[in-house]
């Protein structure tokens, strides 16, 4: 790509303490090898030295630009006020949360497979997270697929190929066009739910490179997700919301009951570990919230097909109580 024709990109980088990482991540977006991007970067009443931080570095390079929130956001909003603030100018928006960062080459291979094919609106690609390699799956290919195709496949228990806020880029038009852009009622898959959407009206593009780099955070909501396993409320939620759009009405019945069996059977493995009324009444909500009853009967029925299966993959002389 011609150097004089990049279009603009605007990163935004949403931060709440995070002097411990927040160089690395900007040293990342200045060791990129496409140069035509703008950063602004969120801190989020942070109480540590990341305005500090952050503050020399745009003191060094007038793309770089910090903003102060005068009262602190939840993470999603936050995420919500800095993508308001993508430049008018730019053609492509990217999330970078301030204690990830991105390889080299992350930008210049997105926003060419984008510019190469202007039906796309979101971009992955691969991404460590720790020691994982995120949003395996994909078969090789040419990188672009159909949206419609991609929404299917994934609500029909194909694989998840969004990674983290930070392993995606989106047509900024199309950031523009939804205010709030991740739905600030939904913290555990607002980022996921994005990607559904733009896909209604879009193509997906994929990167088949690792290129960006996210950790685990102690303490925070992702980690608080995991724990729970809000995972499991989460594809029933993005089933009822967006089956209509991506999967027949039989399709649709089908995969709803075959979830809600799943959901009931990881609620029943739950009985036996210590769990406090939280985890129960997060589960309970959620399934309430979808229209489905919380019914007792129907954990039974998950914990008699749990036990159903221990014993049909176990050896016959293994299948006693405590193996």
């Amino acid at each position: 790509m011609n150097i004089h024709n990049e279009p603009l990109v605007s990163i935004i980088t949403p931060a709440h303490n995070e002097e411990r990482y927040i160089a690395e991540s900007i040293e990342s977006i200045l060791a990129q090898t496409y140069t035509n991007w703008h950063c602004v970067i969120v801190n989020n009443c942070s109480t540590d030295r990341t305005f500090e931080l952050a503050q020399k570095y745009a003191e060094k390079d007038a793309r770089i630009r910090v903003i102060n929130n005068d009262v602190l956001l939840p993470a999603v909003a936050n995420f919500n006020r800095g993508l308001r603030e993508i430049s008018p100018d730019s053609r492509y928006c990217k999330m970078l949360l301030a204690d990830d960062w991105m390889f080299p080459e992350c930008l210049q291979k997105m926003v060419a497979l984008m510019e190469a094919h202007p039906s796309l609106g979101v971009v992955g690609a691969y991404g460590v997270q720790e020691d994982r390699v995120l949003s395996q799956g994909l078969r090789y290919g040419a990188g672009v697929y159909p949206g419609h195709e991609i929404g299917r496949d994934r609500l029909l228990g194909g694989p998840y190929l969004f990674g983290s806020q930070t392993a995606v880029l989106y047509r900024s038009d199309l950031v523009r066009k939804r205010d709030p852009f991740f739905n600030e009622a939904n913290p555990h898959g607002a980022d996921s739910e994005a990607c559904f959407e733009l896909l209604k009206e879009s193509d997906f593009g994929f990167v088949f490179q690792v290129l960006t780099y996210s950790r685990e955070r102690p303490g925070s909501l992702q980690q608080f997700s995991m724990r729970i396993n809000a995972s499991a409320a989460d594809t029933v939620t993005e089933l009822k919301k967006f089956g209509p759009s991506f999967l027949t009405r039989d399709e649709l019945e089908a995969r709803l009951s075959y979830l809600v069996d799943r959901y009931y059977e990881f609620l029943a493995t739950n009985l036996f570990r210590w769990r406090g009324g939280s985890f129960w009444k997060f589960h309970e909500s959620r399934l309430r919230a979808e229209g489905i009853r919380f019914s007792y009967l129907s954990l039974l029925g998950g914990l008699a097909r749990k036990i159903a299966e221990r014993f049909r993959t176990r050896p016959r002389d293994q299948c006693k109580w405590g193996l």
